[in-house]
């Protein structure tokens, strides 16, 4: 119970028996943590005749990562209807990510105008018509002349015609029957418009495939409103790119934020409408920081006031309040590039995996009543630098796991820097003395765990032995 109805004047033969201290190490819970990336446009790249899963082992094993992330394009998971054909890289992350307990996040690009090879099967090119945009990559920063998009033609589907939407919806279907809920998925970016699936076609984004912004708008909907049905338990992330392609963008950031789904930006400095937007968004939404990292050389490193350029990023997505941050060498991807940055210049990266996300514990423990009829009340804070992504679930229980009482906390709380009390009644004569605090998060009707994030010795579920 919420001790908001609680009569707080009223509270009888009160005293604190547990007070905890919080805890200087990160936290592995869901819905938070520093990301590394498997796959961000291009593969990660192999060194000295590495297998393809040695280098995403080495990946997976980055000591500061805790979740793992990946963005392969639909051809790489599906060439025929009816079935998923997943492969190499997807299924290795997937095997590592359960044997290291590091989750994964992931996006299916409709296109990417990074890569020589078509982002769709076969099958949709064969059956959908698409749009020329242009060749080259005619933008205000210059690319470099080898780059691929520098190179090749770009075309974007006509998502609005049907056999796209019908063979999307088909495969979405499929991939949410295998992962939807899974153990080691912690979040899907929803579908977008354009280039990477971001929700844009810069450069190209005065050139629609859609025959007028109405159909765009509704086009994009439709494919939100479709994944929303499959993705019941595994929560989606949309884009906070503002609508330049004029294609809807704002009505799936609007409707994200109705349904309590997640957000993401691939940006820390450009766009104002993204930083306000992750800055306001609501406590119980999650929020996403992409943002590449130097890879430690001197060239990217980009001094700023006696520090690198990395540092001036961190310092900003701690203002955001952020879930996740990225390790991520955008087009340069191995372990040994963060490692390169991180051997250097660690203090900022530790610094924010101490603080990024939710972290929870129970700072004061009061009894009150007499010692038949004892009432426990837990001041929870949040030490972190988000509001919980999801509703917690206090549970207390004896010894043997047995449920002595239960509350749930309004979504988002407790927010940083706030005290939540609750209250949990124990049972006539039951003391309060080896009970266990528990919590879980809930989000969207799926129950996870959360290891308290205090000083004190723990239980290997995360709960605290109440002494």
């Amino acid at each position: 119970m919420s001790l908001y109805q609680f009569p707080l004047a009223q509270t009888p033969n009160w005293k604190v028996v547990m007070a905890t201290l919080p805890s200087d190490e990160p936290v592995p819970n869901f819905g938070m943590g520093l990301t590394a990336y498997i796959i961000g446009d291009h593969l990660p790249r192999h060194k000295n005749g590495e297998t393809v899963r040695e280098t995403i082992e080495k990946i997976v094993q980055i000591p500061m990562a805790s979740k793992l992330y990946i963005r392969p394009t639909w051809r790489q998971m599906q060439s025929k209807r009816g079935q998923l054909d997943l492969f190499e890289h997807w299924q290795v992350t997937l095997e590592l990510a359960e044997k290291y307990n590091k989750p994964v996040g992931f996006r299916i690009m409709l296109a990417n105008p990074d890569i020589a090879e078509e982002s769709l099967p076969d099958f949709v090119l064969e059956n959908v018509p698409m749009k020329f945009l242009g060749k080259g990559w005619d933008a205000e920063e210059v690319s470099d002349p080898r780059e691929i998009r520098t190179q090749r033609e770009h075309f974007l589907p006509h998502y609005h015609h049907p056999y796209f939407l019908e063979a999307l919806e088909e495969f979405d279907a499929l991939l949410a029957e295998k992962y939807n809920g899974h153990a080691s998925i912690e979040y899907m970016d929803t579908y977008m418009h354009g280039f990477w699936g971001e929700g844009h076609a810069w450069p190209y984004e005065l050139v629609s495939p859609f025959p007028d912004q109405q159909t765009g708008v509704e086009t994009w909907v439709k494919i939100f409103e479709m994944q929303r049905r499959h993705w019941t338990k595994t929560p989606l992330v949309t884009n906070l790119q503002p609508d330049i392609s004029q294609v809807g963008n704002d009505e799936l950031v609007y409707r994200t934020l109705e349904t309590g789904e997640w957000l993401r930006s691939d940006t820390i400095f450009i766009e104002p409408q993204q930083i306000e937007l992750a800055g306001k968004r609501p406590p119980h939404v999650a929020f996403v920081s992409e943002v590449g990292m130097s890879d430690g050389t001197p060239e990217s490193l980009q001094i700023e006031n006696g520090l690198p350029h990395t540092e001036n990023i961190i310092a900003h997505v701690r203002d955001l309040g952020a879930n996740y941050w990225s390790l991520w060498n955008w087009h340069n991807i191995h372990a040994e590039h963060v490692m390169n940055y991180y051997r250097q210049y660690p203090a900022g990266i530790d610094a924010l995996n101490h603080v990024i996300g939710y972290r929870l514990r129970p700072a004061w423990v009061w009894t009150c009543g007499d010692e038949a009829e004892l009432t426990l009340i837990i001041g929870l804070v949040n030490d972190g630098i988000s509001g919980v992504p999801g509703a917690v679930r206090l549970t207390l229980l004896d010894a043997a796991g047995n449920l002595i009482a239960e509350s749930d906390l309004d979504a988002g709380q407790p927010m940083p820097h706030q005290v939540q009390l609750v209250s949990l009644e124990l049972p006539t004569g039951m003391g309060w003395r080896g009970l266990r605090l528990k919590a879980a998060l809930m989000v969207k009707g799926v129950s996870h765990p959360i290891r308290w994030a205090c000083r004190e010795s723990l239980n290997p579920d995360g709960s605290l032995t109440l002494v």
